[in-house]
């Protein structure tokens, strides 16, 4: 990383606030009860592996169940460069919605790691059949691009998969065994 750009990072280390003292803590109202939720999953983590993900496209939120019961969350997905709408033909730059699995990994990926979703189901290969194209397909949850040397892409970027930081697939590829339910939402 170039020596001029760590400059504005040491500059705001060197704004931190003083550290708090006990008085202060205890006079410090506590944080609301979902506030206090999440940073209770964030500190514990309660599961070993997810069976259910939902995804919410508008909000850029995908949310990991264990149990029946959320256990993690993830913001700022990244989507198709047609983000509205349900995916339904190929090309049309759109990431599915509706209730898939995850049917597969690729560890050769060429966006780091991917998890396969099963699009496109039965009802998407109909829809598209009545209109005399093809659904398209590989969906995958994945990172992002190799060879990109550092951070995330800008703005929607897929040919409609979800992208997460490469951080955050290796945590997925960990978490999310194949078979898991993947809810995508509007």
């Amino acid at each position: 990383m170039n020596r001029l750009a760590l400059l504005p990072l040491l500059a705001l280390a060197a704004c931190a606030a003083p550290p708090v003292t006990q008085a202060e803590r205890a006079a410090t109202p506590p944080p609301p009860p979902l506030m206090r939720e999440a940073a209770r999953i964030a500190a514990e983590p309660r599961f070993a592996t997810i069976d259910y993900l939902i995804v919410d496209k508008s909000e850029r939120l995908m949310v990991a169940y264990a149990g029946g019961q959320p256990v993690k969350a993830w913001r700022g997905l990244q989507f198709g460069d047609q983000p509205q709408g349900h995916k339904q033909f190929e090309g049309d730059e759109r990431t599915p919605e509706g209730r898939y699995v995850i049917e597969g990994r690729n560890p050769g990926s060429a966006y780091h790691l991917s998890l396969k979703v099963s699009y496109p189901n039965a009802e998407d290969r109909a829809f598209a059949r009545s209109y005399g194209r093809s659904p398209g397909g590989q969906i995958f949850l994945h990172g992002q691009p190799n060879g990109l040397p550092f951070g995330r892409m800008p703005g929607d970027w897929t040919d409609g998969c979800i992208a997460l930081s490469n951080a955050e697939i290796e945590e997925l590829w960990r978490i999310v065994p194949d078979g898991t339910v993947i809810e995508i939402r509007p």
